[in-house]
């Protein structure tokens, strides 16, 4: 009745009409239940937190199960980032979990882009969902959602406060991820060094404007828990794979030479209550949260990055079919001009071209006049040496017909004197 109330203030002009009968739409939520049974659930979990923190184990904890995930070394010199997805089952419902770790974070002498391949990482699984709404032919009921719906950001057991790195880092993601610190290995500190630490802790992210997530209040039946776990944020908790026995009964629990630390005790650790908030509480929280408010924002930015945008330059209303004309006609404007420069270019280029070919030519013709001249001239001077040599040989002919004439006289003037 409530909620019709508020549908009447909220529109006024909806009249509120009484039923004769059984009508059937409260069984709308059934129908709902069923659906969503049917199709399953999807969790993405990313941890982050330095080698050797125990976010495997936690994992295992968290969920009941061996993931079976190898150990990473310290020695590698870029954050990588490695996904697994599984496939799980309680009861009848079906989770497809996936863990995101980050191998490597924090192991590098230098730490200052540490935080961009998580950051990378976050986004491009929002890119790949945004490309896929704006397919023509889309299937996100289909297609694997694989964006971070929460962060376990695991803080190491110093009692000092956080590092620079952690606060960067969480500061880089807050407007993209819900945030959940985490103080890993908890049993390595005493109760009052752990108080003094999450008092320390809150106070810092709160001075440097980091925003994490804060469990929902609005709803009447987990706002009263919801709001005492708020308080006991960061959670400190501990992991453990091994079981021991306690009475008669098997507890997850690790051994030490002083005593056991049990899990599941909320004297001992946090472990329960961030099982309860995590996975039993807010769990559809935190993915309506991805959706609505860190995916939405990046579509937003992703959205007026291509141009596009729910108001005009006179901030009146306008739709994506009208932005989409606009850009449409400009981008066609821009190619029109693009395509009238280039021709101009061209036209340039080959007026240019001709005229080099021109002066080419030019060049060419008076290299060819210069050599027929010449050749003309060579030609002039050869036939003139030949006509001198032919004068020459006329000459030396006829000296020589002369001479043979007046030798052969000479003999017989001799001859007739004897």
């Amino acid at each position: 009745m409530s909620v019709a109330v508020d549908l009447v203030k909220n529109e006024p002009h909806l009249r509120t009409l009484k039923l004769s009968g059984h009508v059937g739409f409260d069984s709308l939520p059934d129908q709902l239940v069923n659906k969503s049974v049917q199709n399953g659930f999807v969790f993405n979990v990313m941890c982050i937190g330095e080698t050797g923190l125990g976010k495997s184990t936690l994992m295992d904890t968290l969920f009941n199960t061996s993931f079976e995930s190898t150990p990473s070394p310290h020695t590698l010199p870029n954050v990588k980032l490695k996904a697994h997805t599984y496939e799980l089952q309680e009861s009848n419902v079906r989770l497809k979990l996936t863990i995101c770790d980050t191998v490597g974070y924090g192991d590098q002498i230098n730490k200052d882009d540490s935080f961009k391949a998580v950051v990378d990482y976050i986004d491009d699984q929002f890119e790949a969902y945004l490309q896929e709404e704006l397919k023509i032919k889309r299937s996100l009921i289909s297609c694997h959602d694989s964006r971070i719906h929460v962060c376990l950001y695991f803080i190491c057991p110093t009692g000092h406060g956080l590092k620079s790195l952690d606060l960067v880092c969480m500061k880089k993601l807050d407007s993209k991820v819900n945030i959940i610190p985490i103080i890993a290995k908890a049993d390595t500190i005493s109760k009052s060094e752990l108080n003094r630490f999450k008092t320390k802790i809150m106070q810092e992210l709160s001075n440097n404007g980091v925003h994490i997530y804060q469990f929902p209040t609005d709803d009447e039946t987990v706002a009263e828990t919801n709001t005492t776990m708020n308080t006991h944020v960061p959670f400190a908790v501990v992991g453990s794979t091994d079981f021991i026995k306690v009475g008669n009964k098997l507890i997850r629990a690790r051994q030490y030479p002083w005593g056991t630390v049990q899990v599941e005790n909320e004297m001992h650790c946090d472990f329960v209550k961030l099982r309860e908030m995590l996975i039993r509480t807010n769990m559809e929280d935190m993915r309506e949260k991805t959706h609505t408010r860190h995916y939405e924002l990046y579509r937003q930015k992703r959205l007026e990055q291509m141009g596009f945008s729910d108001v005009d330059s006179d901030n009146k209303p306008i739709s994506f079919q009208q932005t989409f004309e606009a850009k449409r006609s400009n981008h066609l404007a821009e190619l029109q001009a693009k395509e009238e420069e280039v021709r101009q270019m061209f036209v340039q280029r080959v007026k240019e071209k001709e005229a080099e070919l021109k002066e080419s030519e030019k060049e060419l013709h008076a290299k060819f006049d210069k050599l027929k001249r010449d050749h003309a001239e060579e030609k002039r001077k050869l036939e003139d040496s030949r006509k001198k040599l032919e004068e020459d040989f006329v000459e030396f002919s006829r000296r020589k017909t002369q001479i043979s004439t007046s030798h052969h006289t000479l003999t017989l003037g001799k001859n007739k004197k004897k």
